[in-house]
């Protein structure tokens, strides 16, 4: 804190530039998350503010982020449907939620797990981002033609059946819970039911719509319709915020594109006053806290977004350290990672009292800070400050920026977001595996099922999946590597240096095997093979394991197997350079001494072949 003050001029041109960067993706994600611009903005400036000011990259800046959102969308949309459609009952639950996913980053940054994060499997990372990209662009095609289900009469009507049908069940929901379900009151239920007016349905109807059309699967299934009812003003503004954002990036980066593209179009749509769609209106006056979110709260509401909640936390720590590794190489320095999960917590928790939706360290506002001057924590603080005097100063002029603009922005992201590296790899990654006639390569695969599932599926139990089946293949890998190492399968043996000089006439007698690597349930199959290995003229084994560093209980219990066989067979077992682990995992289970007792045990082949000399005799 003592140099926070150091770099005052170039922090605050850096913090100033980044929150200009940041004020049209903050509205653009606070209407796409479904909460509106203002829960985009109020993410964006305490975020900022305070993951800068407790965190632990100086550089960096924060808020909402394009993978942030995503989740968020999914999360918002799930309780929003649970109650009832209405964005108003649900909010407590998703700002509990929200603020359940920041105190979680606290907690790891408290455990000291941010050094871990880093060993989340790059397909898992590529395939996700790659489906953020798929899903912001499948989300906005609709409302960048200007297609909204909820203002489609036709297609409204359909649900108004369905809707009369949600009404009276909720109605019936609502008076059993009272107990005035009974027999004698069943003449008011049916008097509460006569009483469901055309707005209630029409209500009712629009929220089904609108539900139908949700997420990726729903906007592809309303397409069609969509595109048979495109508003081409509203295209006409979407295509051109697009075309500003990448004509501009060519003729100079010193002002952000998007800024220009947000500013310009807009301009133009309320200059000449071109009837378009303005996003909902942003409320003026300081942030107020949402204190309903703890008056209401219920652990057995919240239960079942624990792991939504969790999902959030790991997504914004990853997406938040791997921008500070981008913060390092530009400045030369090191951040602190639990620390800066620690902030980031915080910076979540704060805005989502405040109605804000979660967000994360944000690459391109961090190198624009860095590249504007700014070098301490007063940067991020600064940019979140910044975006605080816009909304106070400009919230009224902000409301009438067109939906479609914000549309045409998301889709940028969209593009910008997707891993094209991971992409353009596929066809020179090595194809390892086969599935039916097709080879493919294990990274693939899982990058595949992890895009396919969190597009098309769910976003949370894709990226779990994905984890799974990476840690299978890996294990998989190294069971496949230690067994090629471990020479078990192989007959011939190669001599080691201290087994030169063997008696020859003891050779048939004495089986020398080696075993390298760890022994674990990778390798597990091949070892229990080992007794078909030894020659009927061997009365004695000799087991090198100097190089068997680990076993693990898949492992031991091979072991302890096939030392059963050999006893069965009155076959006698030595152990040279039993090493502690090892050694430790079979005394648990009395391996030692019930099937090796500890004079068969040698710390070297010297002592172990002076035995064989004094207690084995040539029978041949």
């Amino acid at each position: 804190m003592k140099n926070l003050f150091s770099n005052i001029k170039g922090d605050a041109f850096g913090g100033i530039t980044a929150g200009i960067v940041a004020l049209p993706l903050a509205l653009a994600f606070g209407v796409s998350s479904g909460l509106g611009p203002e829960a985009g903005l109020y993410g964006a400036i305490f975020i900022s503010f305070f993951a800068a000011l407790f965190g632990g990259t100086s550089t960096q800046i924060s808020g909402p982020t394009a993978p942030m959102t995503a989740v968020s969308m999914v999360v918002i949309a799930g309780i929003v449907a649970a109650n009832d459609g209405s964005v108003e009952k649900a909010l407590p639950a998703i700002l509990t939620v929200f603020m359940l996913a920041g105190l979680m980053q606290v907690g790891l940054g408290l455990l000291g797990l941010g050094k871990y994060i880093r060993y989340i499997p790059y397909p898992v990372v590529s395939g996700f981002m790659t489906a953020i990209g798929v899903i912001i662009l499948l989300t906005q095609i609709l409302p960048s033609i200007g297609y909204y289900p909820k203002e489609d009469v036709e297609f409204v009507e359909q649900f108004k059946p369905h809707a009369e049908e949600v009404i009276l069940e909720n109605i019936l929901k609502e008076e059993a819970g009272e107990g005035v379900l009974v027999l004698e009151n069943f003449k008011e239920t049916i008097s509460q039911a006569a009483k469901i007016t055309p707005e209630q349905i029409l209500n009712e109807s629009q929220t089904l719509a609108a539900k139908e059309a949700s997420g990726t699967v729903g906007a592809l299934k309303v397409l069609p319709r969509a595109l048979q009812n495109i508003n081409w003003l509203e295209l006409a503004l979407a295509l051109a915020t697009i075309f500003i954002i990448y004509g501009f990036k060519r003729i100079t980066k010193a002002v952000p594109s998007t800024l220009v593209a947000l500013v310009v179009v807009s301009g133009i749509a309320y200059g000449f006053n071109l009837g378009y769609r303005p996003i909902s209106e942003i409320p003026g006056g300081i942030p107020i806290p949402h204190l309903e979110m703890f008056t209401g709260f219920s652990l057995g509401k919240i239960t079942p977004y624990i792991f939504t909640a969790l999902t959030l936390a790991l997504l914004g720590a990853i997406d938040s350290l791997l921008t500070s590794v981008v913060a390092d190489n530009m400045t030369k320095t090191k951040h602190k990672p639990n620390k800066e999960l620690i902030g980031q917590g915080i910076g979540n928790t704060i805005a989502s009292i405040f109605g804000g939706i979660p967000g994360a360290g944000a690459t391109i506002r961090t190198v624009v800070n860095i590249n504007a001057g700014g070098k301490t924590k007063l940067s991020g603080m600064i940019a979140g400050i910044m975006l605080l005097v816009i909304m106070l100063a400009l919230g009224p002029v902000a409301s009438k920026i067109p939906a479609a603009v914000l549309a045409g922005i998301l889709v940028t992201v969209g593009i910008g977001v997707m891993d094209y590296k991971g992409l353009k790899a596929i066809p020179s990654l090595p194809r390892d595996i086969k599935i039916g006639p097709i080879k493919l390569s294990s990274e693939v695969l899982i990058m595949l099922v992890v895009l396919l599932l969190s597009t098309f599926w769910d976003l949370i139990y894709a990226v779990g999946i994905g984890l799974i089946i990476a840690s299978l293949m890996f294990m998989k890998k190294i069971g496949d590597l230690t067994a090629e190492r471990s020479d078990v399968k192989s007959l011939k043996e190669e001599t080691w240096t201290d087994e030169v000089g063997f008696p020859e006439n003891l050779k048939e007698e004495v089986f020398i095997k080696h075993l390298k690597g760890p022994l674990f349930f990778g390798s597990t199959s091949d070892f229990q093979a080992l007794t078909l290995q030894i020659p009927n003229t061997a009365k004695t084994v000799i087991l090198r394991l100097g190089r068997m560093q680990y076993m693990d209980q898949s492992g031991l219990y091979a072991m302890e197997d096939m030392l059963q066989e050999l006893k069965k067979n009155n076959v006698e077992v030595l152990f040279v350079g039993l090493l502690k682990q090892p050694r430790y995992m079979m005394e648990r289970i009395d391996i030692i001494p019930d099937f090796i007792p500890n004079e068969h045990i040698f710390k070297d082949f010297k002592s172990c072949l002076q035995w064989v000399k004094d207690n084995i005799k040539d029978e041949i």
